[in-house]
């Protein structure tokens, strides 16, 4: 019997650099959400170690063990012996290297039917361990549920209940490294970010208006966004094309980059702001969506 689950876009509403440790990972503060768009992975039971990617984003894309899917059921199966597993089929929606997380959704996606075909809980203790063994945004994505991501990604808070969020997301057709933009910030081991934006503060743990958690948003930003924009100056490009469109309340961009986003009242705006940006560039990518 084959299992199917979706592997959504992360959208990080803020990203705030606290510093970078001594072992040169850096430290973050961020409130991830999660879009109605995203990539679709299916399992079929059976022998393990193959898998085939479709989409609109499958060029390119390697189907060996450097794959996050494969990575995936490597780690998974380091730890727990005699792991059921099978025939992974990735369709691609999501752009590459975009800032929304689409290769670590897609590994999360793979240990969700992986803990469903071997009848595991998420909260699996090697389900969470091989989340963070194969990398940072990970662990966010296994439940896929909006929650304030801090660390290097492993030390999570509670699911929060969010009002919904009317966006779009835009992609210029352009991957970013994000060790890149890592660079561009430029800190050194034990280096705090004096200079960073401020972590978002608002309390989230009971449901508010659209309104006022966008009019939050607004105080807090994303630090990685002016190294983004030296790395790639086409981020530049895309927020301001999001903040002039009508109806546009915040433009922020996720991650690192180049994926960006607009927030709207509703869904009708996001619509018509995609259907315009779609005219003004048809070579980017453009999704309206809603993030919970």
């Amino acid at each position: 019997m084959r299992l199917a689950t979706r592997a959504p876009a992360k959208v990080n509403l803020s990203l705030s650099v606290l510093g970078r440790r001594a072992d040169g990972y850096h430290e973050l503060d961020s409130l991830v959400a999660f879009a109605g768009v995203g990539d679709e992975l299916s399992l079929s039971p059976g022998e393990p170690g193959d898998m085939s990617i479709f989409g609109p984003f499958a060029s390119g894309l390697s189907t060996g063990p450097d794959n996050l899917v494969l990575k995936a059921e490597r780690v998974l199966r380091e730890e727990i012996a005699g792991l059921r597993s099978g025939r992974f089929h990735l369709v691609k929606r999501l752009p590459v290297a975009s800032g929304i997380g689409g290769g670590s959704a897609d590994a999360a996606a793979a240990l969700r039917l992986l803990a469903r075909l071997n009848d595991l809980p998420l909260s699996h203790p090697a389900l969470l361990a091989a989340a963070g063994r194969i990398g940072a945004d990970v662990p966010v994505c296994l439940e896929a549920r909006a929650r304030v991501m801090r660390g290097i990604g492993e030390r999570l808070g509670p699911a929060l209940r969010l009002p919904r969020l009317f966006a779009l997301l835009v992609n210029p057709g352009l991957a970013v490294e994000t060790a890149a933009v890592f660079r561009a910030l430029g800190l050194q081991p034990g280096q705090g970010h004096a200079e960073g934006v401020e972590a978002f503060k608002a309390d989230v743990s009971a449901p508010a208006t659209s309104a006022a958690l966008i009019d939050a948003l607004a105080a807090a930003g994303n630090d990685l966004e002016a190294p983004a924009r030296s790395v790639a100056p086409v981020v530049g490009e895309v927020l301001s094309a999001l903040s002039r469109l009508p109806g546009s309340r915040l433009a922020r961009m996720s991650g690192s980059g180049a994926t960006c986003f607009a927030l709207f009242d509703d869904c009708r705006a996001s619509a018509a702001a995609a259907k315009q940006l779609s005219f003004q560039h048809p070579g980017w990518w453009v999704k309206p969506t809603m993030l919970r």
